[in-house]
């Protein structure tokens, strides 16, 4: 038995939340947020779990940021106008549909997006991974509390290395070589 706090490649799936055109360039690191969910889908990607997107009001904010757009592949992005995904008509719907109970979250804005959907997701019964290397907001400060908020409500908060290591979960596995070239 694995303690609860691992991310299990079997009970998961990957939620990039907002990682937007016209939002990014404010994010405090977003540079850094960008490459770290690119890495996470990559290796999620190879480990064949299953990824669900979000876009915020795509009309205002854009589409995806193209090196997110590209790691993703032909994965449509569920456009909302509700922060929380889990108050968007339809997301528990395509969520439930996955048939997992662990939800490894990424994206922005840490203190909004992320925050009430993670929340959310905790009260909703499913386990909720914060990926903080790979969510941000445009002020530090904001997002250092999100995160510490996320925890308190019984979020585990996670890098992306770990994750993609959780799943993984062993040397011998034959993503391994290619898990490990994300990471370096």
């Amino acid at each position: 038995m694995r303690h609860p706090d691992l991310a299990q490649r079997e009970k998961s799936c990957l939620l990039v939340v907002d990682v937007q055109e016209r939002l990014m360039p404010a994010i405090h690191g977003g540079e850094r947020v960008v490459e770290s969910c690119v890495r996470l889908i990559r290796g999620v990607r190879l480990l064949q779990v299953p990824i669900l997107v979000t876009t915020q009001y795509v009309r205002g904010l854009g589409p995806l940021v193209a090196p997110v757009a590209e790691a993703l592949g032909e994965s449509g992005a569920f456009d909302k106008t509700a922060f929380s995904c889990c108050a968007e008509d339809g997301f528990f719907g395509r969520l439930d549909a996955l048939e997992k109970d662990t939800v490894i979250v990424c994206g922005v804005e840490a203190h909004v997006c992320v925050l009430q959907t993670a929340l959310d997701l905790v009260e909703n019964g499913y386990r909720v991974h914060v990926v903080a290397d790979a969510i941000g907001s445009r002020d530090p400060e904001n997002r250092r509390v999100a995160l510490e908020k996320m925890a308190r409500a019984g979020a585990v908060i996670s890098t992306t290395e770990m994750v993609l290591f959780e799943l993984l979960r062993r040397a011998g596995a034959a993503e391994f070589k290619a898990v490990q070239a994300l990471v370096k």
